[in-house]
């Protein structure tokens, strides 16, 4: 599997093209800005971007969706739960991010579901408290966290549908079950370096201890 991280937008957002090496099937996770760019980068090695997938509904993640579908024609998918969310954005936070609101989801998925590209699939983890259907995906050794966990760092739960006791279970609970050399790969550049594992986060991240 082939995994490129970006770094996109005024909000250092992560942004990724994850590939089929075989079949040469992509997907982009979170693109909230860098469209042409990461485009470009999958034109060059020879990827066709197919799939669009949010970890959450929030603007910051999603407010490349419109210009990525019109230039590859790929499907979104989100969470069932942030569904409606990423198409009620309200026009003043559109506004404010100079954003422009995204398409409706072509497919919504729920947890344990598989998201396949060629002979490649991330698996849906439902981490809710970031938002209701904030998502991690789960592949080969590698988790994408959104804005669930950080490097060093969890996610905000002051917004509407946020909340830390579902937050707080949904990293101690069901992602610190996962194997702690699983690489995380953040959905921000929060922390001191780019990615870490579940087993320094368990160890050192100072909000979850």
């Amino acid at each position: 599997m082939y995994i490129k991280q970006f770094e996109v937008s005024s909000f250092s957002v992560f942004c990724y093209l994850v590939a089929c090496r075989q079949t040469k099937e992509a997907v982009v996770i979170d693109p909230a800005g860098g469209v042409d760019r990461i485009v470009s980068a999958a034109e060059k090695e020879g990827y066709h971007i197919t799939k669009i997938i949010n970890t959450h509904g929030h603007i910051d993640h999603i407010m490349g969706n419109a210009e990525m579908k019109a230039k590859t024609h790929a499907h979104i998918v989100i969470h069932e739960a942030d569904a409606e969310a990423l198409v009620r954005t309200p026009s003043y936070t559109l506004s404010m991010f100079d954003a422009e609101p995204s398409p409706p989801a072509d497919a919504t998925v729920k947890d344990g579901d598989g998201i396949t590209f060629g002979e490649s699939e991330l698996r849906v983890i439902h981490t809710p408290g970031h938002t209701p259907g904030s998502m991690c995906l789960y592949a080969d050794g590698y988790v994408f966290t959104g804005d669930t966990l950080f490097v060093g760092g969890v996610g905000r739960t002051d917004l509407p549908g946020g909340s830390w006791p579902e937050l707080h279970h949904s990293i101690t609970q069901i992602l610190f079950s996962l194997p702690e050399e699983t690489v995380v790969l953040p959905g921000h550049n929060y922390g001191h370096r780019p990615t870490s594992t579940l087993g320094d986060e368990k160890r050192d991240n100072p909000y979850i201890q």
